[in-house]
């Protein structure tokens, strides 16, 4: 089954009402969160006092691409923060709009997506927050996201995250939830994580929250991410503009049904997913390891419609990390003010890229060249993090390759981003397609026991399987609702 289950248990959902009002907690719906404006005035007032990464349950309402860009009491606004990446940087004519996730709650837009996937359970009482752990399985943000939701729901957390992902992420959460587990290997050790989900399942305590196939994932980036880039783009479209394609990189696969969105909303646009090209699962059926921190590989997740993806594109890490030097040093930023004339504010404004976020600029780029793109033609992506995750990471650049100039950042800026050429990448036939969707068995099937039969419902039968899920934000909206009143904290404010 690939509907979100919205089954009811009384005890648990008893149980949970009386947390969040012990703890005064509201919960938003999902409206919410893609109209910011219409969250209650006595919350908007508290949040005035409250800053952006405080683990205070009002935070809750700052899971929306719609926030104000402050660290601290911002409110919100109609257009979501975004860095429009200019020719001069690109290489290409084309528009290339990236909206921005540092100005979420953890500095990411995965607090978005472990939201979905926690609170359709918290509202019916599937999970029970007296007697259960919420076990998020991740290659970096997304158990981040998920640790501080559930200390803003006053749930108990087990985050598991790779090894070698970046040591900022360790120390943070190493303050919020409740066990940090981290299993062997890179972003690509997908399977590693998914084996120690397996063993924490004996423990009936612990309930798994994996966003490789949790269907509160994409749910909640169709709704609310999806209906973000394309407000985005209505915002600031010129004349004769048109949107014609969107890139994200495959983590957990839940930003592609944003493209799902924007594909109905723009028939015409192009859909892209992207990969590291160490790592090339989608483009060839490859393997191996890669530093495009917080995307995972050597597997298609459950949650990737992937019969709706035109494009495959698979992007070198060593781009990704050289550009993430260029926009974050003295050097680079020198050569961005007066080699290419870059204004101060946008400057400022491409430390809000983290490293996936630079893949997905990338492939847009090299979408662009692909296809051809003119003036008129504008792409959308989205930065899931800002370079605040990866300080450490460009001091082990720095260590690596020796001081850093302008010499540098031109070679850098050259080969690495005007440079991009049209290889390692794929439009997708049917064919290809069913080849990828495919590939899900391997993992889903026999190593994860889902059923084959819902495995052939994703491919053959969007109407109850994609789009469905799609439609149940309404339907989690009344219970949130309701969930809400009963605790009543909201009318005691």
């Amino acid at each position: 089954m690939s509907k979100i289950d919205l089954t009811i248990h009384q005890e648990g959902l008893r149980h949970n009402i009386e947390k969040a009002r012990e703890n005064r907690v509201v919960i938003p719906t999902f409206a919410q969160m893609e109209h910011p404006e219409t969250i209650p005035e006595k919350i908007q007032t508290r949040l005035k006092h409250v800053g952006l990464w405080d683990v205070d349950p009002l935070n809750l309402f700052r899971i929306t691409w719609k926030n104000e860009a402050r660290e601290s009491g911002g409110l919100f606004q109609a257009v979501p923060n975004f860095v429009e990446i200019p020719s001069a940087l690109s290489g290409v004519p084309c528009r290339i709009l990236a909206m921005a996730g540092k100005w979420f709650p953890t500095g990411c837009h995965k607090v978005g997506a472990s939201f979905g996937c926690l609170v359709p359970r918290l509202v019916t009482g599937q999970f029970d927050a007296t007697r259960h752990h919420a076990v998020w399985p991740s290659t970096g943000n997304y158990c981040r996201g998920g640790a501080f939701n559930s200390k803003l729901l006053a749930c108990d957390s087990v985050a598991i995250l790779p090894a070698e992902m970046s040591r900022e992420r360790f120390d943070w959460l190493s303050k919020i939830a409740g066990q940090v587990i981290a299993t062997p290997g890179c972003e690509s050790n997908v399977k590693e994580i998914f084996d120690k989900t397996w063993e924490l399942r004996q423990d009936p305590s612990m309930m798994i929250f994996n966003q490789f196939e949790e269907m509160g994932n994409p749910l909640w980036h169709y709704n609310v991410t999806g209906k973000a880039l394309s407000d985005l783009f209505e915002a600031v479209k010129r004349p004769g503009d048109r949107l014609s394609g969107a890139c994200f990189t495959s983590g957990s696969a839940g930003t592609m049904s944003a493209g799902d969105l924007l594909k109905e909303r723009y028939p015409r646009l192009k859909l892209a997913v992207g990969e590291a090209l160490q790592c090339p699962t989608i483009l060839d059926n490859g393997f191996g390891g890669h530093r495009i921190e917080g995307i995972g590989d050597k597997h298609i997740p459950w949650v990737h419609n992937v019969k709706n993806t035109d494009m495959a594109i698979a992007i070198d890490d060593e781009d990704s990390q050289r550009l993430l030097r260029l926009f974050n040093t003295a050097p680079g930023q020198e050569y961005l003010r007066t080699r290419l004339g870059l204004d101060p504010d946008l400057i400022e404004k491409l430390t809000w890229l983290g490293i996936s976020g630079i893949a997905n600029v990338l492939c847009c780029i090299k979408m662009a060249k692909y296809y051809e793109f003119t003036e008129k033609d504008v792409l959308v992506t989205v930065l899931t993090d800002s370079a605040a995750m990866y300080q450490s990471r460009i001091d082990e650049l720095s260590a690596l390759h020796g001081p850093y100039d302008l010499r540098e950042a031109a070679l850098d800026h050259h080969l690495h981003m005007l440079g991009l050429k049209t290889d390692s990448m794929l439009e997708l036939s049917y064919t290809d397609r069913k080849r990828i969707h495919n590939l899900k068995y391997y993992t889903w099937v026999e190593q994860q026991a889902r059923d084959v039969a819902d495995l052939n419902a994703l491919w053959y039968d969007p109407e109850n399987t994609w789009d469905a899920v799609h439609a149940q934000a309404a339907e989690l909206d009344a219970l949130i609702e309701a969930f809400n009143e009963e605790a009543g904290v909201l009318r005691t404010m």
